[in-house]
């Protein structure tokens, strides 16, 4: 037994059973003991999971593009603000400001990125260190004024705990965690508050006996705290998620919760705490509706790889590599950003937006399914 998993036995002797929210929480956010605030977490190959910026540069590029067409909607305005939520290492960043060097945009550009581990802070600054005079960090976003510019995140909402929850003969229960002899163990209990209640009954009423799925509301948390220092400009959303249709369709009695580690996928979250990775994809129709709420209007919603061709990704090889003998090669690797089967397809890109017009974004322009999200 570890000492997270210590912690967690005690809470649970001194309080009763713990929401799996609570438990999800614990696990990957304890300080000093989470997953995601130890020191010497990894992410990549030499880690549990890697994301689209290890993939291959060519994503940073491509949201490189994305930021200069943005700020170009928006009147190239003198100072740009962008706050990059789950930063990891600091890959996408490194790439997105190793492209705009030396453009208009550079120069405007204010940096921030929202960290919470203060051991990959100091990785970040590393990595990030030809730019670094121009990157802020900050542990949140309470203290950064009202700001003209982008809110970014690829792979963060997937990691924010949910509630788990199962439907059974007396309607829905909430799993809560209890200690049974020497184990950790799931037990079901009355759901836990009235929000709880309400999302799903919008999104999921009635489901067959046994059928088990995620409520994330601290994505809604997530939004309303971002929207509130969004004084005008865009918030991007990149991650592995459904509309809420196909999220709670009656054919996934499983729901979406994961665990990654050593780059294998498995549903056991009661072991190896504090020591693997757990995630639960996105709703993106909650997303887009709450975002509707906070007067958000939402631009865009693609799959990943349909909207990085339409914004322009064989261009950008080509920009890069269209005179090195490693064209072929390096072609090859972007694959797994853009086919089927692949990041391409199952992550999503959604975007919002605040402002008094509706600018088009050229990432949207070959297939915008934000119909899905009605």
């Amino acid at each position: 037994m570890n000492e997270l998993e210590k912690i967690i036995r005690d809470r649970i002797a001194a309080d009763g059973p713990m929401r799996f929210m609570e438990f999800m929480q614990t696990a990957l956010y304890e300080p000093g003991h989470g997953y995601y605030t130890v020191e010497g977490t990894e992410i990549g190959l030499a880690g549990d999971f890697y994301t689209s910026p290890h993939a291959h540069r060519v994503f940073g590029v491509m949201l490189a593009r994305q930021i200069e067409e943005c700020w170009e909607l928006m009147g190239k305005p003198g100072e740009f603000d962008i706050i990059e939520y789950g930063a990891g290492r600091g890959w996408l960043c490194r790439d997105i400001l190793d492209y705009l060097r030396g453009r208009d945009i550079y120069d405007r550009l204010r940096y921030t990125i929202i960290e919470l581990n203060s051991s990959m802070k100091e990785r970040q600054r590393e990595l990030l260190r030809e730019h670094v005079d121009m990157i802020l960090w900050a542990d949140n976003p309470y203290n950064i004024k009202p700001l003209r510019g982008i809110i970014m995140s690829n792979e963060l909402i997937d990691a924010l705990p949910v509630h788990l929850v199962e439907y059974g003969p007396h309607g829905w229960q909430e799993v809560h965690i209890q200690i049974e002899g020497d184990k950790l163990v799931d037990t079901l209990l009355p759901l836990s508050s009235d929000e709880l209640k309400a999302y799903l009954k919008e999104y999921a009423p009635e489901r067959p006996e046994g059928y088990r799925t995620e409520v994330n509301l601290r994505a809604r948390e997530w939004l309303q705290e971002v929207s509130g220092i969004l004084e005008g400009g865009f918030i991007i959303t990149i991650d592995y998620g459904y509309p809420a249709s196909d999220y709670y369709d009656e054919e996934r009695r499983r729901g979406t919760l994961l665990c990654y580690r050593e780059h294998e996928t498995n549903e056991d979250y009661l072991s190896h705490i504090g020591m693997q990775d757990i995630t639960a994809h996105v709703n993106f129709t909650d997303i887009h509706r709450q975002g509707e709420a906070l007067g958000l209007r939402t631009l865009g919603f693609a799959r990943q790889g349909i909207y990085l061709v339409s914004l322009g990704i064989d261009e950008a090889v080509v920009e890069l590599y269209g005179e090195s003998p490693d064209m072929g090669r390096e072609a090859q690797m972007v694959h797994n950003l853009i086919m089927p089967g692949t990041m391409g397809d199952t992550h999503k890109v959604l975007i919002q937006y605040r402002g008094n017009d509706t600018p088009d974004l050229r990432g949207f322009s070959m297939k915008n399914e934000m119909h899905k999200l009605a």
